[in-house]
């Protein structure tokens, strides 16, 4: 065999082992268009800052470590939004619109993430499990929050970014005197905002309950009312009609003069 066969045969094995690799190896997810992605040492960060976006991109790459998408005009984070990125360390999403998170939001992420920053949103409430098991540091600062059970709960199993504890502020609270005092101050005095919604239950529930009864009362006082009066139209009838002796003086009358 020539030299050159050689060349050719060995140029062939290689792309044949070439085109194998990528038939049969995993598919490499592209950096989004509205995104910047760079390669450090084999992690990934994906920059997707002041691009525009109304909506997390989906289909980002596995290997991101970073994913930053603050400044940007995302209302929503989805059931599921960091799917199989299971080397993602810190989320940034400050200085967005976000006013609604699912439950399922950060699934996934509980061994995995390090950072998620949520300041500077549109966030009053979350779900009580929106942030199980993760064990990342978390800042919620400058949020329109209401202050209320659910949130306390919440708060109880998560580890708030310390430099920003004190900027979680009540906007509103199942008390008005709280609004506008920072959160952490609130529950440190000893306030418990369950004890409250306990207490607006029980209060409603009260006020039910005598709505009811007065009710069922009022209706009793009409139905005997209005047989009294029944009863009293009755008699008067019964009072109006000839008595039996009348009757029989007039038959004798009738009769006499026949």
């Amino acid at each position: 065999m020539s030299s050159r066969a050689a060349v050719f045969d060995g140029c062939g094995l290689l792309w044949a082992l070439l085109l194998g690799s990528v038939l049969t190896g995993p598919p490499v997810r592209a950096c989004p268009n509205s995104c910047h992605c760079i390669e450090k040492s084999g992690n990934t960060v994906v920059q997707c800052v002041s691009r525009n976006l109304y909506q997390i991109p989906t289909e980002l790459p596995k290997e991101t470590v970073v994913l930053l998408l603050s400044s940007n005009h995302i209302r929503h984070v989805p059931s599921h939004a960091f799917r199989e990125l299971h080397y993602l360390q810190e989320v940034d999403l400050s200085n967005n619109e976000i006013e609604t998170m699912d439950v399922g939001a950060f699934q996934g992420l509980s061994v995995s993430l390090l950072v998620l920053d949520l300041s500077n949103n549109h966030i009053q409430s979350v779900p009580k499990d929106v942030f199980a098991h993760l064990r990342a540091k978390v800042s919620l600062s400058h949020n329109p929050w209401h202050c209320e059970c659910t949130l306390q709960e919440v708060l109880r199993e998560l580890r708030l970014d310390p430099d920003t504890v004190n900027e979680v502020i009540c906007h509103t609270a199942v008390q008005d005197e709280y609004a506008g005092q920072p959160l952490i101050q609130v529950l440190d005095s000893g306030i418990n905002f369950c004890n409250f919604h306990h207490k607006t239950t029980d209060v409603a529930m009260f006020v039910t309950m005598f709505g009811w009864f007065t009710m069922v009362i009022a209706y009793v006082i009409y139905y005997v009312r209005q047989n009294q009066e029944y009863a009293r139209r009755h008699l008067e009838y019964l009072k109006s009609l000839p008595s039996t002796s009348q009757i029989s003086k007039d038959f004798d009358t009738i009769s006499s003069a026949l």
